[in-house]
């Protein structure tokens, strides 16, 4: 099997998160009067932004006529808001450890790379340009680029038509949490990696069945070439 393409997710597997995306959420919600605890937050933290805040107005809001279009989409307006100016003002915004060194050795692979987010394009643009990215990948969707965003396999499907990957290529999905694991597998991605470095820890990303688990995101050029 010969891998042409490699998507990443962002914050968290090639994005440094010290837990400001959920911090952000946390704001967000509590302009609306909830209060969330972060242990709540991180594990929704893979899915589209407007999706996360549905799940977690139904964990906190007990009054189901209060959980509305409006109300949702206010929530993620601050959202964005808040991501917006941290990505633009914050000098903490940094890849992980050896990401742009497995970039480039994909690269010379003659392997694609892609990124795909939760975030909507307008965050994820932002985070690409802060990073000098633009030159280093070959695509990024962001979930508002979609009809589903994850778990549903619509970034990834959207990803290969616009790079012109065939059915018998293969494709390798990688992230930090049960979302991204579900989207790889949900994509029938030949290999779907679970990594350590953001949300989930081991443990954690066991129960959903990788195809492997890594801590470090070198250690996918070991597994492209087993």
């Amino acid at each position: 099997m010969s891998i042409k393409l490699v998507v990443f997710d962002m914050a968290g597997t090639t994005v440094s998160d010290e837990n400001y995306v959920a911090l952000s959420f946390q704001q967000a919600m509590k302009k609306q009067g909830y209060e969330v605890e972060l242990k709540d937050v991180n594990p929704l933290m893979g899915y589209e932004k407007p999706v996360a805040i549905q799940m977690m107005l139904q964990k906190c809001e007990t009054d189901v006529q209060k959980i509305n279009t409006a109300i949702i989409t206010q929530i993620h307006a601050d959202f964005v808001n808040i991501m917006l100016e941290f990505y633009t003002r914050s000098n903490e915004i940094k890849p992980l450890p050896n990401v742009e060194n497995t970039f480039e050795q994909l690269r010379n692979m003659g392997i694609k790379i892609g990124l795909d987010t939760g975030f909507s394009r307008n965050i994820a643009e932002l985070i690409i340009s802060r990073l000098n990215w633009e030159d280093k990948i070959d695509i990024m969707v962001a979930s508002d680029d979609v009809k589903n965003g994850r778990p549903y396999p619509d970034m990834i499907h959207k990803m290969k038509m616009d790079l012109n990957i065939l059915p018998t290529d293969g494709v390798i999905k990688i992230g930090d949490t049960e979302v991204d694991i579900n989207e790889g597998l949900n994509a029938d991605c030949n290999y779907v990696i679970g990594i350590t470095t953001g949300a989930f820890t081991r443990a954690e990303l066991e129960p959903h069945h990788p195809t492997h688990i890594i801590d470090d995101i070198s250690e996918l050029i070991a597994i492209i070439k087993a």
